[in-house]
């Protein structure tokens, strides 16, 4: 198991899915989190739930893509866990359509929450750890290495975020802050439950039905939220210092490269 003991670190999207497995399981190896979600109350009770005692985790609301939310949340947790060792940048956004019917409005959403966002908080979170080094890690998609149907601007954006990976490692290497992103297929999240909703209308099959058909292939289910926690704690530490740019595929064997 990978020791993270007193390493305090940053997650967006904190608030429910993959954020709650990835705080549970950071908290479980002995870190300390600051939980960044948009909505304060839903993060304030995520970290109640997955702390009680309050003693290891702060919870902010930010929106991340306002680089002044963005710089003020940052500054908030430094204080709060009294300074930083990586972060997660999870937080996301989908808007399913048809590239024919798809809004520049959903687009724009997309690509501010999945892109500038985790562009925002690495280079805020990155001016705090050039002193003394420390990891990013960034949650993409296998939508951004083989795309999904009515999900275009969802797979360019984590397209974006595997390539803003590769940059952020190689101009960062220097500063000692490693750069990586994690692929995950299909997660067991009420992001992948709201897909098989909209599916289910269009292709007159129950949601349930399509939703339990979303699971990996080789593993024959849906994977966990703290699976794809694991492999992110691994990457945040030491362990993991030859590991650099890399868009790493979790998702149970589906996608091939």
């Amino acid at each position: 198991m990978v020791n993270l003991t007193d390493r305090r670190y940053i997650v967006t999207g904190a608030a429910g899915g993959i954020g709650g497995g990835i705080v549970a399981v950071l908290l479980e190896r002995g870190a300390r989190v600051a939980l960044f979600d948009l909505d304060e109350t839903r993060t304030l009770d995520a970290s109640r739930q997955l702390d009680p005692g309050g003693k290891r985790t702060v919870a902010i609301g930010v929106d991340v893509t306002d680089a002044t939310s963005v710089a003020e949340g940052v500054a908030r947790a430094v204080g709060g866990l009294g300074g930083l060792e990586g972060l997660v940048n999870n937080a996301g956004s989908v808007v399913l359509d048809t590239a024919w019917d798809a809004a520049i409005e959903d687009w724009s959403k997309q690509l501010e929450v999945n892109v500038i966002g985790t562009f925002l908080c690495s280079r805020e979170v990155g001016r705090h750890l050039q002193a003394n080094g420390g990891a990013i890690v960034n949650v993409a998609s296998n939508c951004g290495k083989v795309g999904y149907k009515n999900m275009a601007a969802y797979n360019a954006s984590k397209a974006a975020v595997i390539s803003l990976t590769r940059s952020l490692s190689m101009e960062w290497a220097e500063d000692r802050i490693n750069v990586n992103a994690v692929c995950p297929g299909g997660v067991d999240t009420p992001m992948l439950a709201g897909v098989a909703e909209w599916l289910s209308s269009r292709l007159d099959v129950p949601a349930d039905e399509l939703l339990a058909g979303m699971g990996t292939a080789q593993l024959g289910r849906k994977i966990a939220p703290v699976e794809v926690a694991k492999v992110i704690a691994f990457l945040l530490s030491d362990d993991a210092l030859i590991i650099r740019g890399q868009a790493i595929n979790v998702d149970g064997g589906d996608t091939p490269y």
